[in-house]
């Protein structure tokens, strides 16, 4: 088998297209296209959907982009091997849930690039759910997520819990309403709120429905800045992380509410698939960095 043939039909099924893929390799679309042929000559079997829009694997094309996946990492680490340099190369692709972009993003990441310089760092955002699935599928080696307290990642991947994060109940400054309420009272007013599959919103409807209370969203938002500066306008309530309430632009215009009958939080994870190999530093040094962050923030 030709490895570089393999690579380019990884790369079309991650990137959805011929166009694309030549983009990441550096080649001709023509040239992709040909590797994709020979790899399916090679194999007897094709692994391209060509009719769909953007271009999905075949059921063949799906176990062999699991299997071809799981190849190239092991190549990776053989070559880090056989280097015998100590020096980790190749990618990191790291997921990251928008609550924990902000303690992600900084300290955690820095340290991970100046402890292995020549490793090349690709961070994706998305909601956990589907961050997990790209894990699970080797589309991603790691990624940091939120679940709801009491759910737990998928049993065949690697998951180390970070503890449960809390977030801050916040409406307009000058909304006539109480800095303590009841759930009753926080369910009379409209939220300004992730889109669904954020794991905080996720958490609060079900304590809602537990309790059998409305719970009626005014607005979606993904940006938690642009959910501050509505929510400031007198919108709505919406959740926010502490971090980012500090680092607001509003938080002067805004005043937290605390809940007497609810702590809302969800448990953070950072997951990967078994073995981790050449990775294995990178992922513990990334992990230990955003607890590090986290502690801080709740500390804080």
């Amino acid at each position: 088998m030709n490895t570089r043939d393999l690579i380019a039909f990884v790369a079309v099924v991650e990137t959805g297209s011929i166009v694309a893929a030549s983009a990441r390799l550096n080649l001709t679309q023509p040239g992709v296209t040909r590797r994709i042929q020979n790899l399916e000559e090679m194999l007897g079997a094709q692994l391209l959907d060509r009719l769909s829009k953007p271009l999905k694997p075949t059921a063949a094309g799906h176990e062999a982009y699991e299997q071809g996946r799981r190849l190239l990492r092991m190549l990776d680490d053989f070559k880090a091997g056989v280097a015998n340099d100590g020096v980790v190369r190749g990618e990191f692709r790291l997921g990251l849930t928008p609550f924990l972009s902000e303690a992600g993003l900084s300290a955690p990441l820095d340290a991970v690039r100046a402890e292995f310089p020549a490793l090349s760092v690709r961070v994706v955002s998305g909601w956990s759910p589907n961050q997990v699935e790209r894990v699970s599928r080797n589309e991603l080696d790691a990624a940091a997520i939120c679940l709801p307290d009491g759910a737990a990642p998928p049993a065949d991947l690697i998951a180390d819990d970070l503890g449960a994060q809390p977030v801050v109940f916040v409406v307009a400054r000058d909304m006539k309403i109480p800095r303590t309420v009841d759930l009753e009272r926080l369910s009379q007013l409209s939220w300004v709120i992730n889109q669904d599959g954020c794991g905080f919103r996720d958490t609060l409807r079900r304590k809602f429905d537990a309790e059998h209370l409305p719970f009626n969203i005014a607005v979606e938002a993904l940006d938690s800045e642009l959910r501050l500066s509505l929510v400031s306008r007198g919108l709505g309530v919406g959740l926010v992380t502490p971090i980012a309430l500090k680092h607001s632009a509003f938080r002067d215009k805004l005043k937290p509410v605390a809940a007497n009958d609810f702590k809302p939080a969800v448990r953070a994870w950072v997951v990967h698939r078994p073995p981790a190999g050449r990775l294995e530093r990178p992922i513990k040094l990334f992990r230990e960095g955003l607890v590090r962050e986290l502690q801080a923030l709740i500390g804080g």
